[in-house]
C-alpha cells in the first residue's frame, strides 16, 4: 500500500504537526491492523478518547461564555455540534476520508452508518492529535474554526431539534396539524423487531421510515419527510 501524503491533510486542516505520527495514527481504524498487525502505529481510539474530552470542553466553554441561555438549551445546542452526523460531515469536509487506514471490507463499505462513525471518531482523534502535538489553544482555535462555525446554521434552521419535533414545528407552522405515527409493518422474532412507519399529516403519508424500535422507525420517518418537504 502508497504511503499517504499526509502534508496534504495539514493544509486542509490548516495545522502543522511536529510529530506526523500524531496524525498518522488519529486515521487508523482498528480493522486495519487486524490485516497489518506489523503496521507501526497502534489505532486510533486512545486519541478519540482524549479528543472527544476537548471537543466537548472547548465547546461547553464556548456556549457558556457567548449565551446566557438556560442549560437544557445549550445542551442541544452542544448535542447538535458534536453528534456522530456532525462530526463526520466535517470529517467529509476536510476530506479525511481518503487518509484513514481501513481493513479492506470496511474501505469498501462507504455508505454505511458504521463508515460514519469511522468518520466521527477519526475526527475526535484527530482533535487529541492536535491537542498532543499543538496544545490546548491550538485545539481550541481548530474547534473554533471547523466545528462551532457551524452553530449559526444549526441555531438559524433549529437543528438542535430531534426531526420529530421538528417536523411537528413545520407540520404545526404549515398546515396547522400535528402529524401522528402509523406503524405499516412490523416484522422479525422480539429479539431482533424491524419496524416500519409512516408520518402522516392527516390523510397524507408525509414519510416513511424503518428501524429496530417504533421510536428509531418515527424519527427516521419524521427525518425523510423533512427533506421531502424541502423544510430540513
Amino acid at each position: 500500500m502508497a504511503e499517504k501524503d499526509f502534508s496534504k491533510l495539514e493544509e486542509k486542516l490548516g495545522v502543522k504537526f511536529k510529530s506526523i505520527d500524531y496524525l498518522r495514527q488519529a486515521m487508523v481504524h482498528r480493522s486495519y491492523l487486524n490485516e497489518h498487525p506489523d503496521f507501526e502505529l497502534g489505532h486510533n481510539e486512545r486519541l478519540e478518547f482524549l479528543g472527544d474530552a476537548v471537543l466537548e470542553l472547548v465547546v461547553t466553554e464556548y456556549l457558556y461564555q457567548k449565551y446566557e441561555n438556560p442549560e437544557g438549551e445549550l445542551t442541544n445546542w452542544r448535542a447538535a455540534l458534536v453528534n456522530a452526523h456532525m462530526l463526520a460531515t466535517v470529517a467529509r469536509e476536510l476530506e479525511i476520508e481518503e487518509f484513514l487506514y481501513l481493513s479492506r471490507g470496511e474501505e469498501r463499505d462507504k455508505d454505511s452508518k458504521a463508515r460514519q462513525y469511522i468518520l466521527a471518531n477519526a475526527f475526535e482523534a484527530l482533535i487529541g492529535a492536535i491537542y498532543l502535538d499543538q496544545g490546548w489553544d491550538a485545539a481550541d482555535k481548530f474547534i473554533n474554526k471547523i466545528v462551532l462555525a457551524k452553530l449559526p446554521t444549526i441555531l438559524k434552521e433549529k437543528l438542535y431539534l430531534d426531526p420529530k419535533s421538528r417536523f411537528q414545528e413545520a407540520a404545526q407552522d404549515q398546515f396547522g396539524i400535528t402529524p401522528n405515527y402509523k406503524v405499516l409493518s412490523e416484522s422479525g422474532p422480539d429479539h431482533a423487531k424491524h419496524f416500519r412507519v409512516a408520518v402522516m399529516i392527516g390523510e397524507e403519508m408525509a414519510g416513511v421510515g424503518e428501524g429496530s424500535s417504533k421510536q428509531e422507525a418515527q424519527i427516521e420517518a419524521a427525518k425523510n419527510a423533512l427533506e421531502e418537504k424541502g423544510w430540513s
